[in-house]
């Protein structure tokens, strides 16, 4: 099974340090694309994500649970039956997705989006 694609989807250059992040941490094969919101409009954030997932499979990562990178995620993806959208997301779960990016996109997603969930903790 071929590896799926995760494309981080982020306000200014939130998704470009993310990525940088889990590259350090993981090294440089990490599967993991970074989208900037910076400087364009809807039409052209959803053109550079569609050109970041390719022709899939792939999981769209986004920064909050609302606003225009999760809008034009959402109005592009809806069609593309290889790919799933995970919002909030975090360090942890995109470190998960390195390590474990070779299952089905709906399997994967569901895991990464729970693990990403348990890393948030009031303690």
């Amino acid at each position: 099974m071929t590896p799926l694609i995760g494309v981080v989807v982020g306000h200014a250059q939130l998704a470009q340090a993310m990525v940088g992040a889990v590259e350090q941490i993981a090294g440089t094969e990490t599967g993991l694309r970074a989208v900037s919101n910076t400087d364009c409009d809807r039409g052209a954030l959803e053109t550079r994500i569609l050109n970041a997932v390719g022709g899939g499979p792939a999981i769209v990562f986004i920064d909050m649970p609302s606003g225009s990178c999760l809008f034009a995620a959402m109005r592009q993806m809806q069609a593309m039956p290889g790919v799933r959208v995970v919002t909030g997301v975090n360090l942890a779960m995109l470190l998960e997705f390195v390590f474990h990016r070779e299952g089905s996109v709906d399997d994967v997603a569901a895991h990464v989006a729970e693990v990403g969930a348990r890393a948030v903790a009031a303690r």
